[in-house]
């Protein structure tokens, strides 16, 4: 791969840039990313040279060998963006559209060895210190109140109106903010992760929430993960605390998002799937580790920097050069799954949460949310059915991930669930005062306060009962 000086600018329209390379942007990129996968596979082998924004030379890895190779590997493949080439060269300055994700920030994914260790530290064990059936009773109640807001029309799109949604408001509550801050953030959130060309001020609005967020929870300390993080024994600092922070709600956010949509849409779609459910031969979490496989919520993650020059995938790697993780690319490698039609029930070495040291840490969270939010949609609409032609429903990609713009659906209209007696009545949220700069309140809806009772059968025997 050539690692001259940014090479003449191209028509980003067309999909094949100066010298040759694919680029992993613009129309034809977005179109169809698994297609462009399998064209660089063919035509490159595991590795494959591509270009990013502004034509910028990086490599995509598509081998599941060889992306757990640069995962497990730092010594080799850091973290560390400051190794970037064309960053230090000055061809990324602090407009362009990947300086929010790949500029070089004081947290544990962007640094190794350990200081990794300290830094990450701190967020596995406050991760750690959460009662997960807490978080499915904030799931439960949060995923109550999504549905009660359509669940008398009919129909919805359950995209914009539960699954971008719901991990935000759960994340809000678990990382000690106000649940109005959540659509806000949702918005912000999508915007960083399409690298558009307002992800910049969209990065300085989630900073800012962030920031008021530290400095209330350092005067008034809570139950929850800011907190925690401050008291932690590796002694953040704001600024640490805040970028952790970030990444944790951007993560969590993006990846249960497009979990939660594309597992709904297997349920409701898939023969097997179904088949394989009313046999009772795949749970509910089964179905999240299926469709991890086939619909990565990231399809790759930027990035990594060799800090030599080396060989991976037949491919000389010059010290400098930024690699992506090919996730989706990786778990469709036919040198693992040769026949993508078998199921993979039981197995959890697809690459959706990356691997080695920068494995995301809370992918046990986004799993519960998954879990829980799904049951209780199908526990509350039973006769959930696609709403569109599977074939009409429209998504969007980007560099980094592949996500759906609606899950059009029609049901029986239900009515919103009735106060439960104090008995079974959740705990509220904890909230903390609003921070008046970052959001307006949310238009106010009636918020269950009470976990659903449901007898001991599981809702997909339920479901498929009446099929």
């Amino acid at each position: 791969m050539s690692t001259s000086p940014t090479p003449p600018p191209g028509c980003p329209a067309h999909g094949v840039g100066p010298e040759g390379l694919r680029r992993l942007y613009g129309p034809e990129a977005e179109a169809d990313p698994m297609g462009l996968y399998e064209k660089l596979r063919a035509e490159h082998g595991q590795v494959a040279p591509v270009l990013l924004q502004g034509d910028l030379p990086a490599w995509l890895v598509l081998g599941h060998r060889e992306n757990l190779d640069v995962a497990r590997t730092p010594s080799r493949f850091s973290r560390d963006s400051r190794r970037w080439r064309d960053m230090r060269e000055g061809r990324v300055g602090p407009e362009h559209p990947l300086t929010p994700v790949a500029a070089w920030q004081p947290v544990c994914n962007f640094v190794d060895g350990a200081d990794h260790e300290r830094l990450r530290a701190a967020v596995t064990d406050s991760i750690n210190r959460f009662d997960r059936r807490g978080i499915r009773r904030y799931v439960t109640r949060f995923a109550n109140q999504l549905i009660d807001e359509f669940a008398g029309a009919g129909q919805a799109d359950l995209v914009s109106r539960f699954a971008e949604h719901l991990p935000m408001l759960v994340m809000t509550q678990l990382l000690g903010m106000p649940e109005s801050y959540g659509p806000r953030l949702v918005e912000a959130a999508r915007d960083m992760i399409k690298g558009t060309e307002t992800a910049v001020a969209s990065n300085e609005f989630v900073m800012q929430t962030l920031q008021q967020l530290v400095e209330r929870k350092r005067a008034t300390p809570g139950h929850d993960f800011t907190t925690w993080l401050l008291e932690h024994r590796s002694a953040l600092t704001d600024d640490e605390a805040v970028q952790h922070l970030r990444v944790v709600l951007i993560a969590a956010f993006e990846t249960t998002a497009n979990l939660i949509a594309n597992t709904v849409l297997m349920v409701l779609t898939d023969r097997r799937f179904r088949a394989s459910l009313s046999g009772g031969h795949m749970t509910l979490p089964d179905a999240l580790e299926q469709v991890l496989w086939d619909e990565p919520p990231f399809t790759t993650i930027l990035g990594r920097w060799a800090t030599g020059d080396t060989e991976l995938g037949g491919q000389r790697i010059k010290e400098g050069d930024m690699l992506l993780l090919g996730l989706a690319a990786g778990n469709v490698d036919p040198e693992i799954r040769p026949d993508l039609t078998q199921p993979v029930h039981g197995n959890r070495s697809h690459l959706a949460f990356s691997g080695g040291p920068h494995e995301c840490p809370g992918q046990d969270v986004g799993r519960a949310i998954a879990d829980t939010g799904i049951d209780t949609l199908l526990a509350r609409l039973p006769d959930l059915q696609l709403g569109v032609a599977v074939h009409d429903i429209p998504y969007r990609s980007s560099l980094m991930s592949r996500h759906m713009i609606e899950l059009p659906v029609r049901f029986t209209p239900k009515p919103s669930m009735p106060a439960q007696t104090a008995g079974t009545e959740l705990p509220a949220p904890r909230r903390s005062e609003p921070l008046p700069e970052a959001a307006g309140p949310r238009p106010p809806v009636a918020v269950p306060t009470a976990e659903t009772k449901r007898g001991t059968s599981t809702w997909w025997r339920r479901w498929f009962s009446g099929h």
